[in-house]
């Protein structure tokens, strides 16, 4: 078994740990390589947070860019990676498997889609079209030597689709399709997290909101993966405005403290 497979199979089994994976959403090679020094076991790609490195706001990548990215990424330290694909740029099956097809080549441990069209006129992909795709991308990804984990999305919570009914069949046609991995973003009431995963039998990824559980809570509603999509990187512009504003508009150095945590974290983690 290659590396780049073994870490394929090592992303899985993190997801039946002991507790949920915490796998935070690096924007570019340095931040992950930082969050690897300090003790995550995998990442994940944000589209929102590399789209912001470009000036761009997220659903403005190309596919071509959403994959050289992933590369950088899972080239920057030795931890299973895996890419967020938006919809897979593509809305027909063919499409969405050559978008995976590529991703196995990238070094990545997983990659998942969603159905999210990308258009705010009919954002959410009917059911049928989204199982489709979904066992497109499953097939893709799950053959050959590198067994992708294939993370499958229902967006209808980020799109003004607040229908749990219908996001529960979602993921369990996803499921039945064959993701290893289901995700709704956008929940963050304890009982509907916790009647999504008891509907499905695969491992549940919940994006960490301040409206919603923490980690302790998730864990006891039976989530076994937790991610933070953009808000590490913006988090990172939140500081960056702070300290160009104290600079600008009060022209004090306080902003130095934190540098000076940052300059030390850096030295931690990057290498010549």
């Amino acid at each position: 078994m290659t590396d780049r497979a073994a870490r394929a199979v090592r992303f899985l089994e993190l997801h039946a740990g002991p507790t949920p994976l915490l796998i935070p959403n690096p924007w570019d090679a340095g931040s992950a390589r930082v969050l690897a020094s300090i003790g995550f076991q995998a990442l994940a790609t944000t589209s929102s947070g590399f789209a912001a490195t470009l000036g761009k706001l997220d659903g403005s990548i190309t596919r071509e860019q959403a994959l050289d990215h992933a590369e950088a990424i899972a080239a920057a330290t030795d931890l299973p990676v895996s890419a967020d694909l938006e919809n897979c740029f593509a809305h027909d099956p063919a499409g969405v498997a050559e978008t995976v097809a590529l991703a196995r080549g990238t070094g990545l441990a997983g990659c998942s889609i969603e159905d999210f069209t990308g258009t705010d006129d009919d954002p959410i992909y009917p059911l049928e079209q989204a199982a489709e795709r979904v066992a497109a991308a499953a097939e893709a990804a799950h053959g050959g030597e590198i067994r992708l984990v294939l993370t499958a999305r229902s967006e209808n919570y980020l799109h003004g689709r607040v229908d749990l009914a219908d996001t529960i069949a979602r993921l369990e046609a996803f499921q039945a399709a064959g993701a290893d991995v289901l995700y709704a973003p956008g929940l963050s009431k304890p009982d509907e997290i916790r009647s999504v995963v008891s509907s499905v039998d695969l491992p549940v990824n919940v994006l960490a909101l301040p409206s919603g559980p923490d980690v302790a809570a998730l864990a006891a509603l039976g989530v076994r993966r937790i991610s933070v999509g953009g808000a590490f990187a913006y988090a990172a512009i939140a500081g960056l405005v702070e300290a160009g504003r104290e600079f600008l508009d009060h022209g004090t150095l306080k902003f130095w403290d934190r540098s000076a945590v940052g300059g030390a974290a850096a030295r931690a983690a990057f290498t010549r």
